[in-house]
């Protein structure tokens, strides 16, 4: 069943947390997936959404579709996560000389949507879109990995279509530059 086969319901209520979990844990999963690119990070992301989607359901407005708000909470969680992350690992000379993990590429990062003879181009465009900046990154994963449109997009951001046209549009010059750099180099 995909997402758009799911029926959502006006308001949600705590009886339908199962349904809710059950039917939004791949798309939660995968998103979050999407930008902190490390499975373990992604697994606990998605029990904080799904927790704090338990807790606000009762405040739920219906100005938004439940997988509107669900995307959101996951993003805000996902980008709190890296924000967490990048503190911590520029957070002291001692932290730095004994960590023995180099989190600025993911070892073996395996998204569940890229088949197998595009894992290599996927790891190397993955790595490449962790150097943009925060906004233009979850806006092109949103489209690309997610495959949602723009009005989607400036919704779950909280922005207009216009302005995540032209982080879109940014994000895939910054990207052609970055690779091909990379590819430079090769």
């Amino acid at each position: 069943m995909s997402r758009t086969d799911i029926i959502e319901p006006a308001r949600p209520a705590k009886e339908d947390f199962k349904d809710i979990v059950e039917s939004w844990q791949d798309m939660v999963y995968n998103t979050a997936l999407g930008i902190v690119q490390n499975s373990e990070d992604a697994e606990d992301i998605t029990q904080e959404v799904f927790i704090t989607v338990y807790e606000k359901l009762d405040d739920f407005r219906e100005e938004a579709l439940v997988s509107t708000w669900i995307y959101k909470i996951t993003v805000h969680r996902a980008l709190d996560h890296e924000k967490r992350k990048k503190r911590q690992k520029y957070g002291g000379l001692l932290k730095r000389i004994f960590s023995l993990k180099n989190e600025d590429e993911p070892v073996n990062f395996e998204h569940p949507g890229v088949q197998l003879d595009n894992k290599e181009k996927a790891s190397v465009l993955f790595r490449s879109m962790k150097k943009l900046p925060d906004k233009q990154r979850l806006a092109f994963t949103l489209q690309k990995v997610e495959g949602l449109n723009n009005r989607e997009i400036a919704s779950i951001m909280d922005t207009t279509v216009q302005a995540v046209e032209s982080l879109l549009a940014r994000a895939r010059g910054n990207l052609k530059t970055i690779l091909k750099d990379y590819y430079k180099q090769l």
